[in-house]
């Protein structure tokens, strides 16, 4: 897009979301330092919407993200509050006190061997004490990654069991105004938890937090040219619950007309002789989606989980990947590729679908929470084309749904946005000898774009689809996990057997983002749930804030949240 970029704020609320904001900004970054390093690698999507560009105090220009993170004590392990940018030991607050003065200082937590070998490979500790990025040519201070990730060295791969918090395995340099801790909860321990929504609304009705988070607006939103909106990725399964519900009524009341898009995050699935915690998570998640979708453009819960409610559903699968649900590092990982993919639309240098048009044509009709799904990788092998590929699908849906709702099969769909990354130039078009009669009509298009929307049109006629497709693929380089198929080559094609070859740096992937009567459905089955539980058992979640009425009210919003989902024109087979 000409001219100046469509600024996008994100907020990240909760540690879960922390890791998925993790692995997404390191991906973002990695396609930054790509694009730096490749000069024929089409420039899709503009960074500006997501990063600012800032200066020092030493006068080094910096490119930071535009984001807003809450969580709670103890969860930023070796990572600073303030960030490592903007450090400088010799300048110290003005002390006013002439007498004798006590020094407390705490010992910081060494890190981990991972994020040493990585930090080594990006920069240096100047002697003045003030972290200093290497130069590389996009001008913006980052690191090129075709450098230093190619090849692979061991040691830039983190062992799974060093992983304990999001903070591990983030990279990314951040600003001193993102990292908002809430020292009232622990992150560790049994007692002091933040468990219940009340808890999490309470926490924006105290003037400190809530002041601290408008200051935090304030700052980054002043400095915008053009505000789209705001992304907000916001834990369901706990007391965030209630803060982000607090949140997004806060940029509603003060950012009238901008998008909010909420992506609602569950960690893997219940678990069993945890009983509080399941029913905790049921209470926070129902009441979250309720509330948020009330303050929301656009509301979609992610998850690998299978189902919303008490009953153990399998997590979903990938026919490509061998992935542990269990670990927050790898479905972390797996959600934010799908985000990364999911938001092209607004993210795109040349597109004008911006936050709220993408949520008008997804919510009509006060259909404001929607589904993902995605295919990680999009299974193309080599020497197939875009048709070819999605030819061998037939009728069935290609992507596995991310939302906990459920399968799609025989379901209605409405509207959906659709995007595909990673296909070549090369591959988007059948490339048919002169007389050679096309095999389907995929085959007989002229264009990538053309193929995309004529298959979406076959696979369910009638529906109001948005398509795009991008030559970038998803760049998955460490420390994205190394949970690949060995059938997968570096640039994430599938081949016919296991190959011993370079770990796999990119994946095309294929995701969708959908407004169907599935979520009819999934709505009434949780709210089903709720109305037969006796929340006199649990007076330790009503004691929190909610009150019995609260979650009666709940109940009655999830029905007709659901009743608008009942009806449709498209048939999902």
């Amino acid at each position: 897009m000409a001219g100046a970029a469509r600024e996008v704020l994100t907020l990240q609320l909760g540690h879960f979301a922390g890791f998925v904001g993790a692995h997404w900004w390191n991906q973002q970054d990695a396609a930054l330092g790509r694009l730096a390093g490749d000069k024929e690698l089409p420039g899709e999507l503009c960074p500006d919407v997501l990063y600012r560009a800032g200066q020092t105090l030493q006068g080094q220009e910096t490119y930071t993200p535009r984001l807003i993170l809450m969580d709670l004590k103890g969860s930023l392990s070796s990572l600073k509050q303030e960030g490592g940018l903007y450090q400088d030991k010799h300048l110290d607050a003005a002390i006013a006190w002439q007498g004798k003065l006590t020094t407390h200082k705490e010992e910081l937590q060494a890190k981990n061997p991972f994020l040493q070998n990585l930090l080594s490979a990006e920069g240096v500790m100047s002697s003045d004490g003030v972290w200093r990025v290497q130069a590389f040519p996009n001008g913006k201070g980052l690191p090129s990654f075709t450098k230093a990730f190619s090849p692979t060295p061991k040691s830039l791969i983190p062992p799974e069991g060093s992983i304990k918090v999001w903070s591990d395995f983030i990279h990314v340099q951040l600003h001193p105004r993102s990292i908002c801790i809430i020292q009232k909860y622990n992150h560790d321990g049994e007692a002091g938890r933040l468990e219940g929504f009340g808890q999490g609304e309470s926490l924006l009705r105290d003037p400190t937090y809530l002041e601290e988070l408008e200051d935090r607006l304030h700052f980054y939103v002043e400095e915008c040219d053009y505000l789209q909106g705001f992304q907000v990725l916001c834990d369901l399964h706990d007391g965030f619950s209630g803060l982000g519900a607090k949140a997004t009524e806060l940029l509603q009341d003060e950012y009238a007309g901008r998008g909010i898009l909420t992506w609602g995050l569950l960690p893997g699935p219940y678990t069993l002789g945890e009983p509080q915690k399941n029913f905790y998570r049921l209470f926070n998640t129902a009441l979250g989606l309720v509330n948020i979708a009330a303050h929301s453009s656009l509301v979609c819960p992610l998850s690998l989980g299978g189902g919303l409610g008490l009953r153990p559903e399998p997590p979903v699968t990938f026919p490509h990947l061998r992935y542990d649900v269990t670990l927050p590092y790898h479905s972390s990982a797996l959600l934010a590729t799908a985000l990364d993919t999911i938001t092209v639309p607004y993210r795109l240098c040349s597109s004008q679908i911006s936050m709220v048009h993408l949520a008008d044509m997804l919510s009509f009709s006060g259909r404001k929470v929607v589904t993902a799904g995605a295919s990680i990788p999009f299974p193309v092998a080599p020497g197939h084309s875009l048709p070819d590929t999605l030819a061998q699908f037939g009728g069935i849906i290609p992507w596995t749904p991310l939302s906990a709702c459920g399968e799609p099969s025989g379901t209605r769909c409405y509207a959906q946005s659709v995007v595909l990354r990673g296909v070549d130039k090369t591959r988007q078009i059948s490339q048919l000898s002169p007389g050679t009669s096309p095999s389907s009509p995929l085959h007989a298009c002229t264009s990538g774009e053309e193929v995309l929307a004529q298959y979406l049109q076959q696979l369910q006629p009638g529906v109001l689809s948005s398509s795009q497709l991008l030559q970038s693929p998803c760049r998955v380089v460490p420390p994205y996990p190394r949970f690949f198929s060995s059938r997968l080559n570096q640039q994430g094609l599938i081949l016919d057997s296991t190959h011993n070859g370079t770990a796999v740096e990119t994946i095309p992937v294929l995701t969708t983002l959908c407004s169907s009567s599935l979520l009819h459905r999934a709505l009434s089955r949780l709210a089903g749930e709720l109305a037969n539980l006796d929340l006199r058992r649990w007076a330790s979640f009503l004691a929190a804030g909610v009150e019995q009425d609260d979650m009666e009210e709940t109940i009655q919003e999830l029905h007709n949240l659901a009743q608008c989902y009942k009806n449709g024109d498209s048939l999902i087979n």
